[in-house]
């Protein structure tokens, strides 16, 4: 049986970790976010008034366009779009795929991400710290969990559309895309270091980066 001594340092130890596994607790009843304000603290500096407006978005209720190179659209519902979610610790976002469609392998580096199939099937996965693959099918109505801060995708090898409802346990959970950061980086990651990294050759590198750089306007 645990004495008092050990029962005390096993709650306490479970309290410490429930406050970094997330956003801290918020202060106050709403801080909606001043998203013009250009004082920088962690999170962003309340309003003085609150309205109905900054706890709302209808951003995600509708698929958005896929018809881009990856075939897949995030449309996120966080700070940026919902002010009154500054300090709550908690946003959404909507993921739509086109038949082939790839969210390709990224990070969430502030949060863990819960999605639920709206419609189509998904192929999925994360990879942790020991390479070890994770992946399952998933369909309509079910769920899928990606570890905060692990390398994560999402691909419709369907024949029909997807989407999906995202939750992260963060405001602002921040993403990561792995090839995005690799090869577009400013100032650029060397060619040397990339290819040593892949073990390929420096011309190698320079050809994904010239397929990944971003396409330049036509007037």
């Amino acid at each position: 049986m645990a004495t008092p001594l050990v029962t005390f340092f096993a709650l306490t130890f479970g309290v410490l970790l429930s406050t970094v596994v997330a956003d801290p607790d918020s202060l106050q009843d709403v801080c909606v976010a001043d998203l013009t304000s250009g004082t920088k603290i962690n999170g962003f500096v309340c309003k003085d008034k609150a309205t109905p407006e900054d706890f709302f978005t209808a951003a995600i209720s509708k698929p958005g366009a896929t018809n881009n190179t990856l075939g897949a659209l995030v449309t996120a519902a966080n700070v940026m779009q919902i002010p009154g979610l500054n300090t709550l610790g908690v946003s959404m976002a909507r993921i739509d795929y086109a038949p082939g469609g790839l969210n390709p392998p990224h990070t969430h580096p502030r949060a863990t991400e819960i999605v639920y199939v709206l419609e189509g099937e998904l192929d999925v996965g994360f990879i942790t710290t020991a390479n070890v693959l994770i992946s399952k099918k998933i369909k309509k109505g079910e769920v899928f969990v990606f570890p905060k801060a692990l390398v994560h995708f999402q691909q419709n090898n369907g024949k029909y559309p997807a989407a999906v409802v995202a939750a992260f346990n963060s405001q602002l959970a921040g993403t990561q895309g792995i090839a995005a950061a690799l090869f577009t980086s400013t100032p650029t990651v060397p060619d040397s270091v990339l290819a040593k990294a892949f073990q390929v050759t420096n011309k190698d590198i320079e050809y994904v980066k010239a397929k990944l750089a971003p396409k330049k306007k036509k007037n």
